[in-house]
């Protein structure tokens, strides 16, 4: 059916088919509405920092929609925290401010993230296993990651995860980092400040935030939560010493 012409109006709505279809084309279902938030959650970087399901740097979607959903005047509030950033609600984590994005755009976000209550709760993550290594000085070091390929631990085959978070960081980071997260003048030796305590989430938070005051960049957007993982990996298994310098070993070596 080709659309009607507007100037024919009377005869149009005289049809209940034409109301039906007039307002499919100039309004979208709440469902429609929610689905086209989730796309547009996606297609920023609001998935580097949260998840539906559990704690990333911010808090789970599904938190926030349980804390706040049926709240008088929350969409509001909620559309200004995106767009203009901020803590204390969550955290002291700074979130990102979202400027770019038009108020219809993050409406239709926030309709989504509160629609997830009763749909979605936040998962508490599961025991991680452990695994021991013995390093080059000879002790034994345990991670909760694995380092290197079931079965290959001699011959220093990494996992996937860390090779890849080697070729990662090794397209961005090394640049500030140094080669080998050794550290340079621009930015620390992080195979240091790995074995004085930065925990995994500490890591991937600074990592996606960044740290204006020292020129660090915010790397969300760019690179998402496994991603930041797996380079979280190679740094961890650097600052053991289970992984020597240069490129290491791959499974299709």
């Amino acid at each position: 059916m080709s659309r009607p012409n507007i100037f024919h109006l009377p005869a149009f709505f005289a049809c209940g088919l034409g109301v039906a279809l007039f307002v499919q084309m100039h309004a979208l279902t709440p469902a429609e509405t929610r689905s086209e938030g989730n796309q547009l959650a996606q297609e920023s970087d609001c998935f580097s920092c949260h998840a539906v399901d559990h704690k990333v740097v911010g808090p789970a979607f599904s938190e926030v929609a349980s804390r706040y959903a049926g709240r008088a005047g929350v969409e509001s509030s909620l559309i200004t925290s995106i767009k203009d950033g901020g803590s204390g609600h969550w955290g002291d984590v700074p979130m990102t401010p979202h400027p770019k994005l038009s108020d219809e755009q993050t409406r239709k976000m926030v309709d989504w993230i509160l629609s997830l209550k009763g749909e979605a709760s936040a998962r508490q993550a599961p025991p991680k296993e452990t695994f021991t290594y013995k390093a080059p000085n000879g002790e034994s070091v345990t991670t909760d990651f694995p380092v290197f390929v079931k079965g290959h631990e001699s011959d220093h085959i990494v996992t996937e995860a860390v090779f890849t978070g080697w070729l990662q960081f090794n397209s961005t980071c090394f640049r500030c980092h140094g080669v080998d997260a050794t550290g340079s003048s621009y930015a620390p030796d992080l195979r240091k400040s790995l074995r004085d305590g930065t925990t995994e989430q500490q890591f991937i938070a600074i990592a996606m935030m960044g740290v204006k005051a020292k020129g660090m960049p915010a790397w969300a957007g760019f690179y998402d939560e496994p991603e930041m993982v797996q380079i979280y990996q190679y740094a961890k298994a650097r600052s053991l010493g289970l992984i020597p310098e240069g490129r290491p070993k791959s499974s299709t070596d």
